[in-house]
């Protein structure tokens, strides 16, 4: 075999820069062919013991809005992985940080044999922490199936609730591990392996309205912040705006499936993410996302992400850098 067909890809220029830096003179008419052979040799056997840098796609901190694709290298360290699931016309998201997990909604009570295999592929039999955003079907039905599969240490919902089926099954799920449902208030905090889980709202419940009764929390992980906030309108926004509580994050889910009534202009300028990630189902029947918001959303140069279109989407943070699987 020819030795350079021996070296890696693009060590030929190496190979030249090589011998005219160790100071190798090419061949005149008069210089033995051998001699350069032999130099060839030389530098050819370095190259090939030679540790070459693998090429890794970092996203810096100032500069988080490039996706990744594959072979990717993290820092050493502490991960947090968001997984936003494609729970069809619903909500449904994994958060996993060093070997520990909560579920944060499971859309509706069909969608619970997608979050139980969700699960099961990652390998998740007991779960820290469950949370119900609130009571509508398309966040809580689905919750039945790790209720009922899987030990959960602790169960957060708002203190309002229905008369459903969906809650209802809910309820007795969370009986039947012996456990009583935590009526988070603001500010209280969780951990969450290296990550920090603090409940924001909601700071005031409107029984007449269930989608502002929403849990919002946010997860800090280092650098990286994530925000939740269920189905919260405009409404809930204002009073979370008016407490005066730290909206500020880099990956936002965004509220009620991208529908009008949520992500006011406000609420945006104080979150401002470089990710805005959108719940909702193929063609529903809501017309979800709906376009006013995705224009506020581009106007806040978030990049949209969607499981309408994309399916289940994941988000990694090693506590300065995030990445999009």
């Amino acid at each position: 075999m020819n030795i350079i067909s021996k070296l890696k890809k693009g060590s030929f220029i190496a190979l030249i820069s090589a011998l005219i830096l160790s100071g190798c003179s090419f061949p005149t008419s008069h210089s033995p062919v051998e001699e350069l052979k032999q130099d060839i040799k030389e530098v050819s056997e370095t190259l090939e013991n030679q540790q070459f840098p693998t090429e890794t796609a970092i996203i810096s901190s100032e500069d988080k809005a490039t996706e990744t694709e594959s072979d990717i290298v993290y820092e050493d360290g502490s991960f947090l992985e968001a997984h936003f699931i494609d729970v069809g016309q619903g909500d449904g998201a994994l958060i996993e940080c060093d070997g520990q997990y909560m579920l944060i909604d499971g859309g509706t009570a069909d969608q619970s044999d997608k979050i139980y295999s969700y699960l099961q592929n990652e390998g998740i039999s007991n779960l820290d922490y469950l949370v119900c955003t609130h009571a509508h079907a398309d966040h809580v039905g689905g919750l039945s199936a790790p209720l009922n599969t899987m030990t959960v240490e602790t169960v957060f919902a708002p203190v309002t609730e229905t008369d459903s089926k969906a809650y209802t099954n809910f309820q007795k799920g969370v009986a039947n591990q012996g456990l009583t449902i935590v009526h988070p208030n603001q500010g209280d905090t969780v951990s969450l392996g290296n990550s920090t889980v603090m409940f924001l709202g909601p700071v005031t419940e409107d029984v007449e309205d269930l989608n502002n009764t929403s849990i919002v929390l946010r997860i800090d992980h280092g650098n990286n912040s994530f925000l939740f906030t269920g189905d919260a309108e405009r409404e809930e926004e204002e009073t979370l705006l008016n407490s005066g509580c730290n909206l500020k994050a880099d990956v936002l889910k965004v509220g009620h499936h991208g529908s009008e009534s949520s992500t006011t202009y406000p609420f945006l300028r104080e979150v401002m993410p470089t990710y805005a990630v959108i719940s909702c189902g193929k063609n529903n029947s809501y017309g979800h996302p709906d376009e006013a918001t995705l224009s506020k959303l581009h106007d806040a140069e978030a990049q949209v992400l969607r499981t309408d279109e994309q399916g289940d989407i994941v988000i990694v943070s090693d506590r300065n850098n995030l990445y999009v699987e």
